[in-house]
């Protein structure tokens, strides 16, 4: 099993960078951060400045999408970044969520994501895409290679994600809703002629090292908030107990009643108090050394290739180092 960690590009960017190196230093292969122009800095200045300051990290967005930036944009901008460090990226792409919303925006469609990501990988790839009714390809291009990981939750998405993405992400580490989702996302790759495991898989979800539980679901309860803009945007769609989305996933979300996106992401964040304790046990990795290895095995066993940790509280160097210590060793192999 691969290991990334996610990081919100705050400033300074300096301080993502040194961490981005200290997860290096421990072991993590993969480097990725929030891509939300409103909310924070700019990524892909802090991408070059991580790719310049390590060897071997492989960096991305988790994630962006096909609107804030247009898919020949982004896929310059990943070939630029490729052709200066070596092919050591990998797009992360989803209908934005806060990206969009904090602009004023709904989230992209899915019939436009789906068309970006083939735009994305053809043309950061040094191939001809269609984009707009024109064929396009950037002449400067050589040897580009660029995978794109999908984000998704939903039947629709996760159909998609397994018959056009090289990767999903899922953003919780619940071991029932990993095993549902990645299900899915095998049958519709074998359903469009694809080898399901070339589909890489990757769970991302705060992790937090320690003994005081407690404390470690106060510091981790925005993702259940985060999470829940999206099961929110499935409720909608598909309705309560529709036998489309696992109740597992929707039910929490009862007593949710608004979303402030200026703590999005956030420890502490107000508008996260619907959260039951038992979704951010569910949702994310805490406890002992001990505790961690055991829920990384079970998720092992159903597939995922990759855990990528949100170390967005206040512990991040230590998890970090307790997982470049403990953990990551343990799944060498």
């Amino acid at each position: 099993m691969d290991f990334g960690v996610v990081l919100q590009p705050d400033p300074p960017a300096s301080a993502v960078v040194e961490l981005m190196r200290r997860a290096e230093r421990n072991g993590f292969r993969y480097g990725w951060t929030f891509d939300s122009a409103v909310l924070w800095q700019e990524p892909f200045v802090i991408h070059s400045r991580i790719l310049e300051h390590t060897e071997r990290l492989v960096v991305g967005p988790m994630v962006t999408n096909p609107s804030t930036r247009t898919p020949e944009v982004t896929a310059s901008t990943f070939a630029t970044l490729n052709d200066m460090y070596g092919n050591r990226t990998v797009c992360g792409i989803g209908r934005g969520d806060s990206a969009m919303r904090v602009a004023g925006r709904p989230p992209n469609t899915l019939a436009r994501l789906g068309e970006a990501i083939g735009q994305i990988r053809d043309l950061a790839e040094g191939r001809e895409a269609d984009i707009g009714g024109h064929r396009i390809r950037i002449p400067w291009i050589r040897g580009g290679k660029l995978p794109v990981w999908m984000a998704a939750y939903g039947p629709k998405a996760l159909e998609m994600t397994g018959r056009l993405a090289d990767g999903f992400i899922l953003q919780l580490a619940d071991p029932f809703l990993t095993e549902w989702m990645v299900k899915a996302v095998r049958q519709a790759a074998a359903d469009a002629g694809r080898d399901p495991s070339d589909v890489t898989i990757c769970v991302a979800a705060p992790a937090y090292v320690g003994d005081d539980l407690g404390h470690a679901r106060e510091q981790c309860r925005w993702f259940g908030g985060m999470v829940g803009n999206h099961v929110a945007d499935l409720v909608a769609r598909y309705g309560e107990h529709s036998g489309q989305v696992p109740d597992e996933l929707t039910d929490y979300i009862k007593a949710r009643e608004g979303y402030d996106y200026a703590h999005h992401g956030r420890a502490g964040n107000p508008d996260t108090a619907f959260v039951p304790d038992a979704i951010v046990d569910r949702f994310c990795l805490l406890g002992p050394v001990a505790a961690h290895r055991d829920k990384l095995r079970a998720l092992q066993a159903l597939g995922v290739d990759q855990f990528a940790l949100y170390a967005m509280h206040d512990a991040r160097e230590a998890t970090i180092d307790a997982y470049g210590a403990e953990v990551i060793p343990a799944f060498a192999d």
